[in-house]
């Protein structure tokens, strides 16, 4: 049986986890594949067997013949190779595109500057407690276009501004837009461009499709308000009709039907209680009834990095949000804390960090780190006592000095980690591995 793409020549740019997956899918569903990498080495443990790849940058010659180029996330819209390829009038996809184009079960799509992953996985988990076969995928680490080849009813896909701009067909049953907020302006230019991103979740949803807006922030619900399809909403407050929210700390959804109580979430951290009511929103939109939804939050805890408590010394609690690599999200780890010191700083990404000074007033102390350090200092100097670390292990020393007791040091850094790290998660590896030798010494 010939696959989806036979005889294309596609040629995939970028190795990556998302490259390597796509490469592997268009070679297994018939296509002649090539690779161009820009990295000399790469550290790849993907099946690339009958897979030409070319490391050391890309070449045009590498578009030769080309009929398809699929591009990693990572790639910038302004790249000389993407360029080439429109020269050659070569059409240029995405993750995202790829797997809209191999998918034949429908699916729910989740995006916005912050709570992706928490929200793609909880949606996920109620869909399941529904007796749906469903799975997380796309930004989430396991890759559209390999999910869209295996044997689920649902995929519940988290979408990230890079694989929605490449984006032609992809089209959810289901889309949420959880919030919007300035992040990888490095990438997309200006701020509108990246908000432009984020609209093309709901780009192509039509009828009785539904778009999940957040009603609590401003940029995203004027966003939400050009969906040409059905429209819910989810907010903190007092759910309108139609809408999911809260009601004396308990989740509620307010539907069709009637008010239906769906847990309660008031200890957690406002964002995670936000994530929680698009959930609700996205999963009464699918279809799935009050109870799966309920059972499928009852215990859900979030990924790592996202708020995890690594270790205590006496009354001080060390906090890894790692993931917290831009302001917005900052702020929602700090939330209403007292007693924090913010260890900040790192690969800025273009994005200016002037918003998260307003915490000033209620932190005790800051530690800054990496290429954004000095800006990070900037901000708070002569306001809280501010150091510097030059490293992950010495910012946590120095902020467990600075911390009261009772009291939290939180990573948080509102930055990307690229600058000193593989990726967040090992910047977070790093900050549990040094706040528990903290602990030890204390001991």
């Amino acid at each position: 049986m010939s696959g989806a793409f036979e005889g294309e020549r596609a040629v995939v740019i970028g190795l990556g986890v998302a490259g390597a997956a796509a490469a592997r899918v268009l070679a297994d569903e018939g296509a002649d594949v090539v690779v161009s990498e820009a990295r000399e080495h790469v550290d790849s443990s993907a099946d690339l067997r009958g897979i030409r790849v070319h490391l050391g940058g890309h070449q045009r010659r590498h578009l030769e013949d080309a009929t398809l180029v699929v591009a990693s996330p990572g790639v910038p819209p302004h790249a000389s190779v993407l360029a080439w390829a429109d020269e050659l009038g070569v059409p240029v996809w995405g993750e995202l595109e790829l797997g809209a184009r191999l998918t034949t079960v429908p699916y729910v799509a989740v995006t916005g500057t912050n709570g992706k992953t928490t929200t793609t996985e909880m949606i996920a988990a109620c869909l399941r407690a529904g007796d749906l076969d469903a799975v997380a995928c796309g930004n989430i680490g396991h890759p559209f276009p390999v999910a869209a080849r295996e044997d689920h009813d649902v995929l519940v896909v988290e979408c990230s501004s890079f694989q929605l701009r490449m984006q032609e067909s992809f089209h959810p049953r289901v889309s949420v837009l959880l919030n919007v907020a300035p992040d990888h302006l490095d990438w997309h230019g200006s701020f509108e461009e990246y908000a432009a991103a984020k609209a093309r979740v709901f780009a192509n949803q039509r009828g009785r499709d539904v778009h999940v807006g957040n009603r609590d922030d401003a940029t995203a619900a004027a966003i939400s308000g050009a969906a040409h399809c059905e429209l819910g909403w989810f907010t903190l407050g007092r759910p309108a009709p139609g809408e999911a929210g809260y009601v004396g700390g308990e989740l509620v959804g307010r539907w069709e039907d009637g008010e239906e109580m769906l847990g309660g979430t008031a200890d957690d951290l406002p964002a995670v209680r936000a994530d929680a009511a698009a959930c609700a929103a996205a999963c009464h939109a699918f279809g799935v009834h009050g109870a799966a939804i309920r059972g499928g939050l009852t215990g859900f805890e979030p990924g790592r990095h996202r708020g995890e408590v690594v270790a205590a010394v006496d009354a001080v609690r060390f906090v890894d949000n790692s993931k917290a690599t831009n302001p917005h999200a900052t702020l929602a780890a700090v939330g209403d804390a007292e007693g924090v010191v913010l260890i900040a700083g790192g690969d800025p990404k273009g994005v200016d960090l002037t918003p998260i000074g307003a915490l000033a007033d209620r932190l005790s102390g800051v530690v800054a780190i990496g290429a954004a350090a000095g800006e990070v200092v900037a901000l708070f100097e002569g306001r809280v006592p501010t150091r510097t670390a030059a490293s992950i292990e010495e910012a946590v020393r120095a902020a467990f000095r600075l911390a009261p007791s009772p009291g939290t040091v939180l990573l948080a850094p509102a930055c990307a980690s690229w600058d000193m790290f593989r990726d967040y998660r090992e910047r977070g590896e790093r900050f549990a591995a040094a706040a528990r030798d903290v602990a030890k010494v204390d001991a």
